[in-house]
C-alpha cells in the first residue's frame, strides 16, 4: 500500500504538487496519468524519499521510504533507466545492488532471465539501447522481489513485443497481490494495462477511480436507445434524469444518454416494461476521456483533439436489437 496524505511540494512560488491525498492499493495495476509538468515525477520522487515534501507525507507500507531497513526488498522502483554506470555490465550492476541487500547471485540470474537480458548480461550497460536499458531498470526494480513497484514510463523505448511483455508482467505482479503504480503517456496501452487510474493536472488530483468509471464519465460515452413506445420513453427519461443522467432526444423514438451505463439503462427499461428496438453503447476511449478531463490542465495544448462533437466518434462496443 502507498499512502499519500496532503502531499505538497513547492519550488519557490511554483506549486508542483498540491495537497494530494490518496491510497494506492495492492492487488491491481494503478495507472498514473497527467500532462507534462503535472507533477507525476515529483510525486514519485517524494514517495521514494528523493524529494522532501513541503508539507504532508508519503508512506509505503505505513512508513516513510527513508526509514525502511531493506528498501530494495520492500519497494522496487524505475524512475530513470539510464541511471546505471555505463562501464558496468548488466550482471555486475545487479550484483552490486544485490550484495548491499543480502540478495543471492541466483536471484540476479533470475531477474536477468525474467527481463530477457541473459544473453547480454556481460555487456556494458553503456552500449545498451533505450529498450535494453528499460529492461535492466525493470530487472533492478524486481531484484528484491518487493511487494510494491513504482515504474515511471516503463514501456518507453520498447518494441511492441516488449510493451506487451511489460503489460503482462505488471498485471501478473498485481494478481499476486502486489501494489503496482506506473505512469505512461501511451493511453492505448494504459487502457489495456491498468485497473485503476490516478490523474493529476497542474499538481492537483483530478481523478482517483477505476478505469471503467473514468471512461463512463466522458461526454463521448453514450448509450443510444430506440423504442416505438413514446410514453415509456418519457418515463424512462424521468427515471434516468432522477439518477443524474443527461438525456437528449434526437428523433422520433430515439434518445442519447450520458452518465448511465448500458446495463443500467437496460434494467430500467425492463422494470417499466419498455419495448426496445435498439440499445447501443458508444464507448469513449481512455484517450478521449483523459483529454476531456485534463483540458484545463495542459500547459501546451491544441484545439484539434477537442474539435469532435461530444457523443460521436467513439467505439461501438455493443449493439443489440430486442
Amino acid at each position: 500500500m502507498i499512502t499519500l496524505r496532503g502531499l505538497t511540494k513547492r519550488y519557490g512560488e511554483k506549486t508542483a504538487v498540491d495537497n494530494i491525498s490518496l491510497d494506492i492499493a495492492p492487488g491491481k495495476v494503478t495507472g498514473f496519468l497527467g500532462p507534462n509538468g503535472a507533477g507525476k515525477s515529483t510525486t514519485m520522487r517524494m514517495i521514494l524519499g528523493l524529494d522532501k515534501p513541503t508539507s504532508g507525507q508519503a508512506l509505503v507500507s505505513g512508513k516513510p521510504y527513508t526509514t525502511l531497513r531493506h528498501p530494495v526488498r520492500e519497494v522496487g522502483a524505475l524512475l530513470e533507466a539510464r541511471s546505471v554506470h555505463p562501464g558496468r555490465s548488466a550482471r555486475n550492476h545487479l550484483l552490486a545492488m544485490a550484495r548491499t541487500h543480502s540478495i543471492s547471485a541466483k536471484r540476479v540470474d533470475e531477474v536477468l532471465q525474467t527481463v530477457g537480458l541473459s544473453e547480454v548480461a556481460n555487456k556494458r550497460a553503456g552500449s545498451f539501447s533505450l529498450g535494453m536499458g528499460q529492461r535492466l531498470g525493470i530487472a533492478t526494480a524486481l531484484l528484491g522481489d518487493p511487494p510494491i513497484l513504482i515504474l515511471d514510463e516503463p514501456v518507453n523505448g520498447l518494441d511492441p513485443d516488449g510493451v506487451r511483455w511489460v503489460r503482462d508482467l505488471t498485471r501478473r505482479l498485481a494478481a499476486e497481490g502486489r501494489t503496482v503504480f506506473l505512469s505512461s503517456h501511451l493511453m492505448s496501452e494504459m487502457e489495456l494495462t491498468a485497473d485503476h487510474l490516478v490523474v493529476i493536472g497542474k499538481g492537483r488530483l483530478l481523478a482517483d477511480l477505476p478505469m471503467t468509471e473514468l471512461i463512463a464519465k466522458s461526454s463521448r460515452h453514450v448509450v443510444r436507445l430506440q423504442s416505438p413506445q413514446i410514453r415509456g420513453l418519457d418515463l424512462l427519461c424521468s427515471r434516468l434524469t432522477a439518477e443524474a443522467a443527461d438525456v437528449q432526444w434526437t428523433g422520433d423514438g430515439e434518445i442519447l444518454i450520458r452518465g448511465a451505463s448500458a446495463s443500467r439503462v437496460g434494467d430500467l427499461a425492463h422494470e417499466i416494461g419498455l419495448r426496445l428496438h435498439e440499445l447501443t453503447l458508444i464507448s469513449a476511449s481512455l484517450e478521449e476521456a483523459y483529454i476531456e478531463l485534463t483540458s484545463g490542465s495542459v500547459e501546451f495544448g491544441t484545439s484539434s483533439a477537442r474539435s469532435q462533437p461530444p457523443g460521436f466518434g467513439g467505439r461501438h462496443e455493443k449493439a443489440e436489437v430486442l
